[in-house]
């Protein structure tokens, strides 16, 4: 029997392609020899991503469903079958097996290349609310995979978010110490993680820098990750703390012991990021993205039901806040514990396994 080969469509977010990546190490893992292939545009982190994980990126000319009546509508059709030539030759050169889409601009046009190919297509939707291509998508195929038990698709089965190992694989219990070294914070004080995404969140930023001196004043020490070239400035000698308790990071690739090192996170609530720190049991407050159809407060709603996490809106986000609920949390250690068991029920750390034995069954390998 010949090689497997996999044809692996997605990008544009993080959201995307982290989970395709993830895809693509577990189906190496279970055999070396499988042909792996990733359909990507030139403008998403993909172009970055996918080489540095060692997979090859074809990409795909970028092809944006019109939202309204105007020159970009009359261009589209064309702009639609250039992408889905493309993508159509890549299958062929790769003589693929099966096409898998994470949704992003370059999966409309792998679904209708495989279609014509006659090939087996399997999605998996990231979000609670699913995308414009793989509600497309969602169409041409029986084998649909879910995050979310509640995402509204046709043929949803839902198999979890597909996560990094280093993620999936993390005992924060064995790691912390390795990881309070790592970011130079004391191992004895309760940590209070706050992160933006790799972007970074202007909201966290402001209202957390703005209230450092009241964390350090009462012995909490903060890992303020701030997003990639971007800084704030925290006061913690005003009333007598320790400036090395407020710790300020723009990026760090090390997420992992990040995870490890705290007690609890206040973040955004993108599906990768929720389904991560329920994976590894770590008690969150969410502050939806208010952009865009309200998918990232259902991306937390399961958890925040299971009682492992919290929700605020963005424009709640306030100084103010950050004393009246955040510090009193991280003052009260049993309700923390409490959380993470309720948040580490809801996680989901086999999802990559599950959804390549999905793929297996769309093959007819299983």
């Amino acid at each position: 029997m010949k090689p497997l080969s996999v044809v692996l469509a997605g990008g544009g977010s993080a959201g995307h392609v982290n989970p395709l990546l993830s895809l693509a190490d577990c189906l190496r893992r279970r055999d070396p020899e499988t042909i792996i292939t990733v359909l990507g545009t030139t403008a998403g982190l993909e172009a970055r991503l996918v080489p540095e994980r060692g997979y090859d990126l074809t990409t795909v000319p970028k092809a944006a469903f019109p939202r309204r009546p105007n020159r970009a509508a009359l261009k589209f059709p064309a702009s639609l079958g250039n992408a889905v030539s493309t993508a159509r030759r890549a299958m062929v050169a790769a003589d693929a097996d099966v096409v898998v889409g994470f949704g992003g601009y370059v999966a409309s046009p792998a679904y209708l290349a495989a279609r014509r190919l006659k090939l087996p297509i399997v999605i998996h939707e990231q979000n609670a609310r699913p995308g414009l291509a793989n509600r497309l998508g969602a169409r041409m195929t029986p084998y649909v995979a879910t995050t979310f038990a509640a995402t509204a698709l046709p043929h949803a089965h839902p198999v979890g978010m597909p996560l990094r190992q280093e993620i999936s694989q993390l005992d924060r219990t064995a790691s912390r110490g390795a990881a309070m070294a790592h970011f130079g914070l004391d191992p004895a004080r309760r940590t209070l993680l706050v992160f933006g995404g790799s972007l970074g969140a202007q909201r966290l930023n402001e209202a957390f820098s703005a209230v450092s001196s009241d964390f350090a004043r009462l012995g909490v020490q903060v890992l303020h990750l701030t997003g990639a070239g971007k800084g704030v400035v925290v006061d913690t000698l005003s009333e007598g703390g320790d400036p090395a308790r407020y710790r300020v990071v723009d990026y760090t690739d090390r997420m992992d012991l990040a995870y490890a090192a705290a007690d609890l996170a206040v973040c955004r609530s993108g599906a990768v990021t929720v389904c991560e720190l329920a994976a590894v049991g770590l008690p969150a407050i969410y502050v939806p993205l208010p952009i865009g159809y309200g998918e990232q407060r259902l991306n937390a709603a399961s958890v925040v039901a299971a009682g492992g996490g919290q929700l605020v809106n963005d424009a709640d986000l306030t100084p103010a806040w950050v004393r009246s609920t955040v510090i009193p949390l991280m003052n009260n250690p049993a309700l923390l514990r409490t959380m993470a068991t309720a948040a580490a029920s809801v996680g989901e750390r086999d999802a990559d396994e599950y959804l390549a034995d999905f793929l297996d069954k769309a093959t007819g390998r299983s």
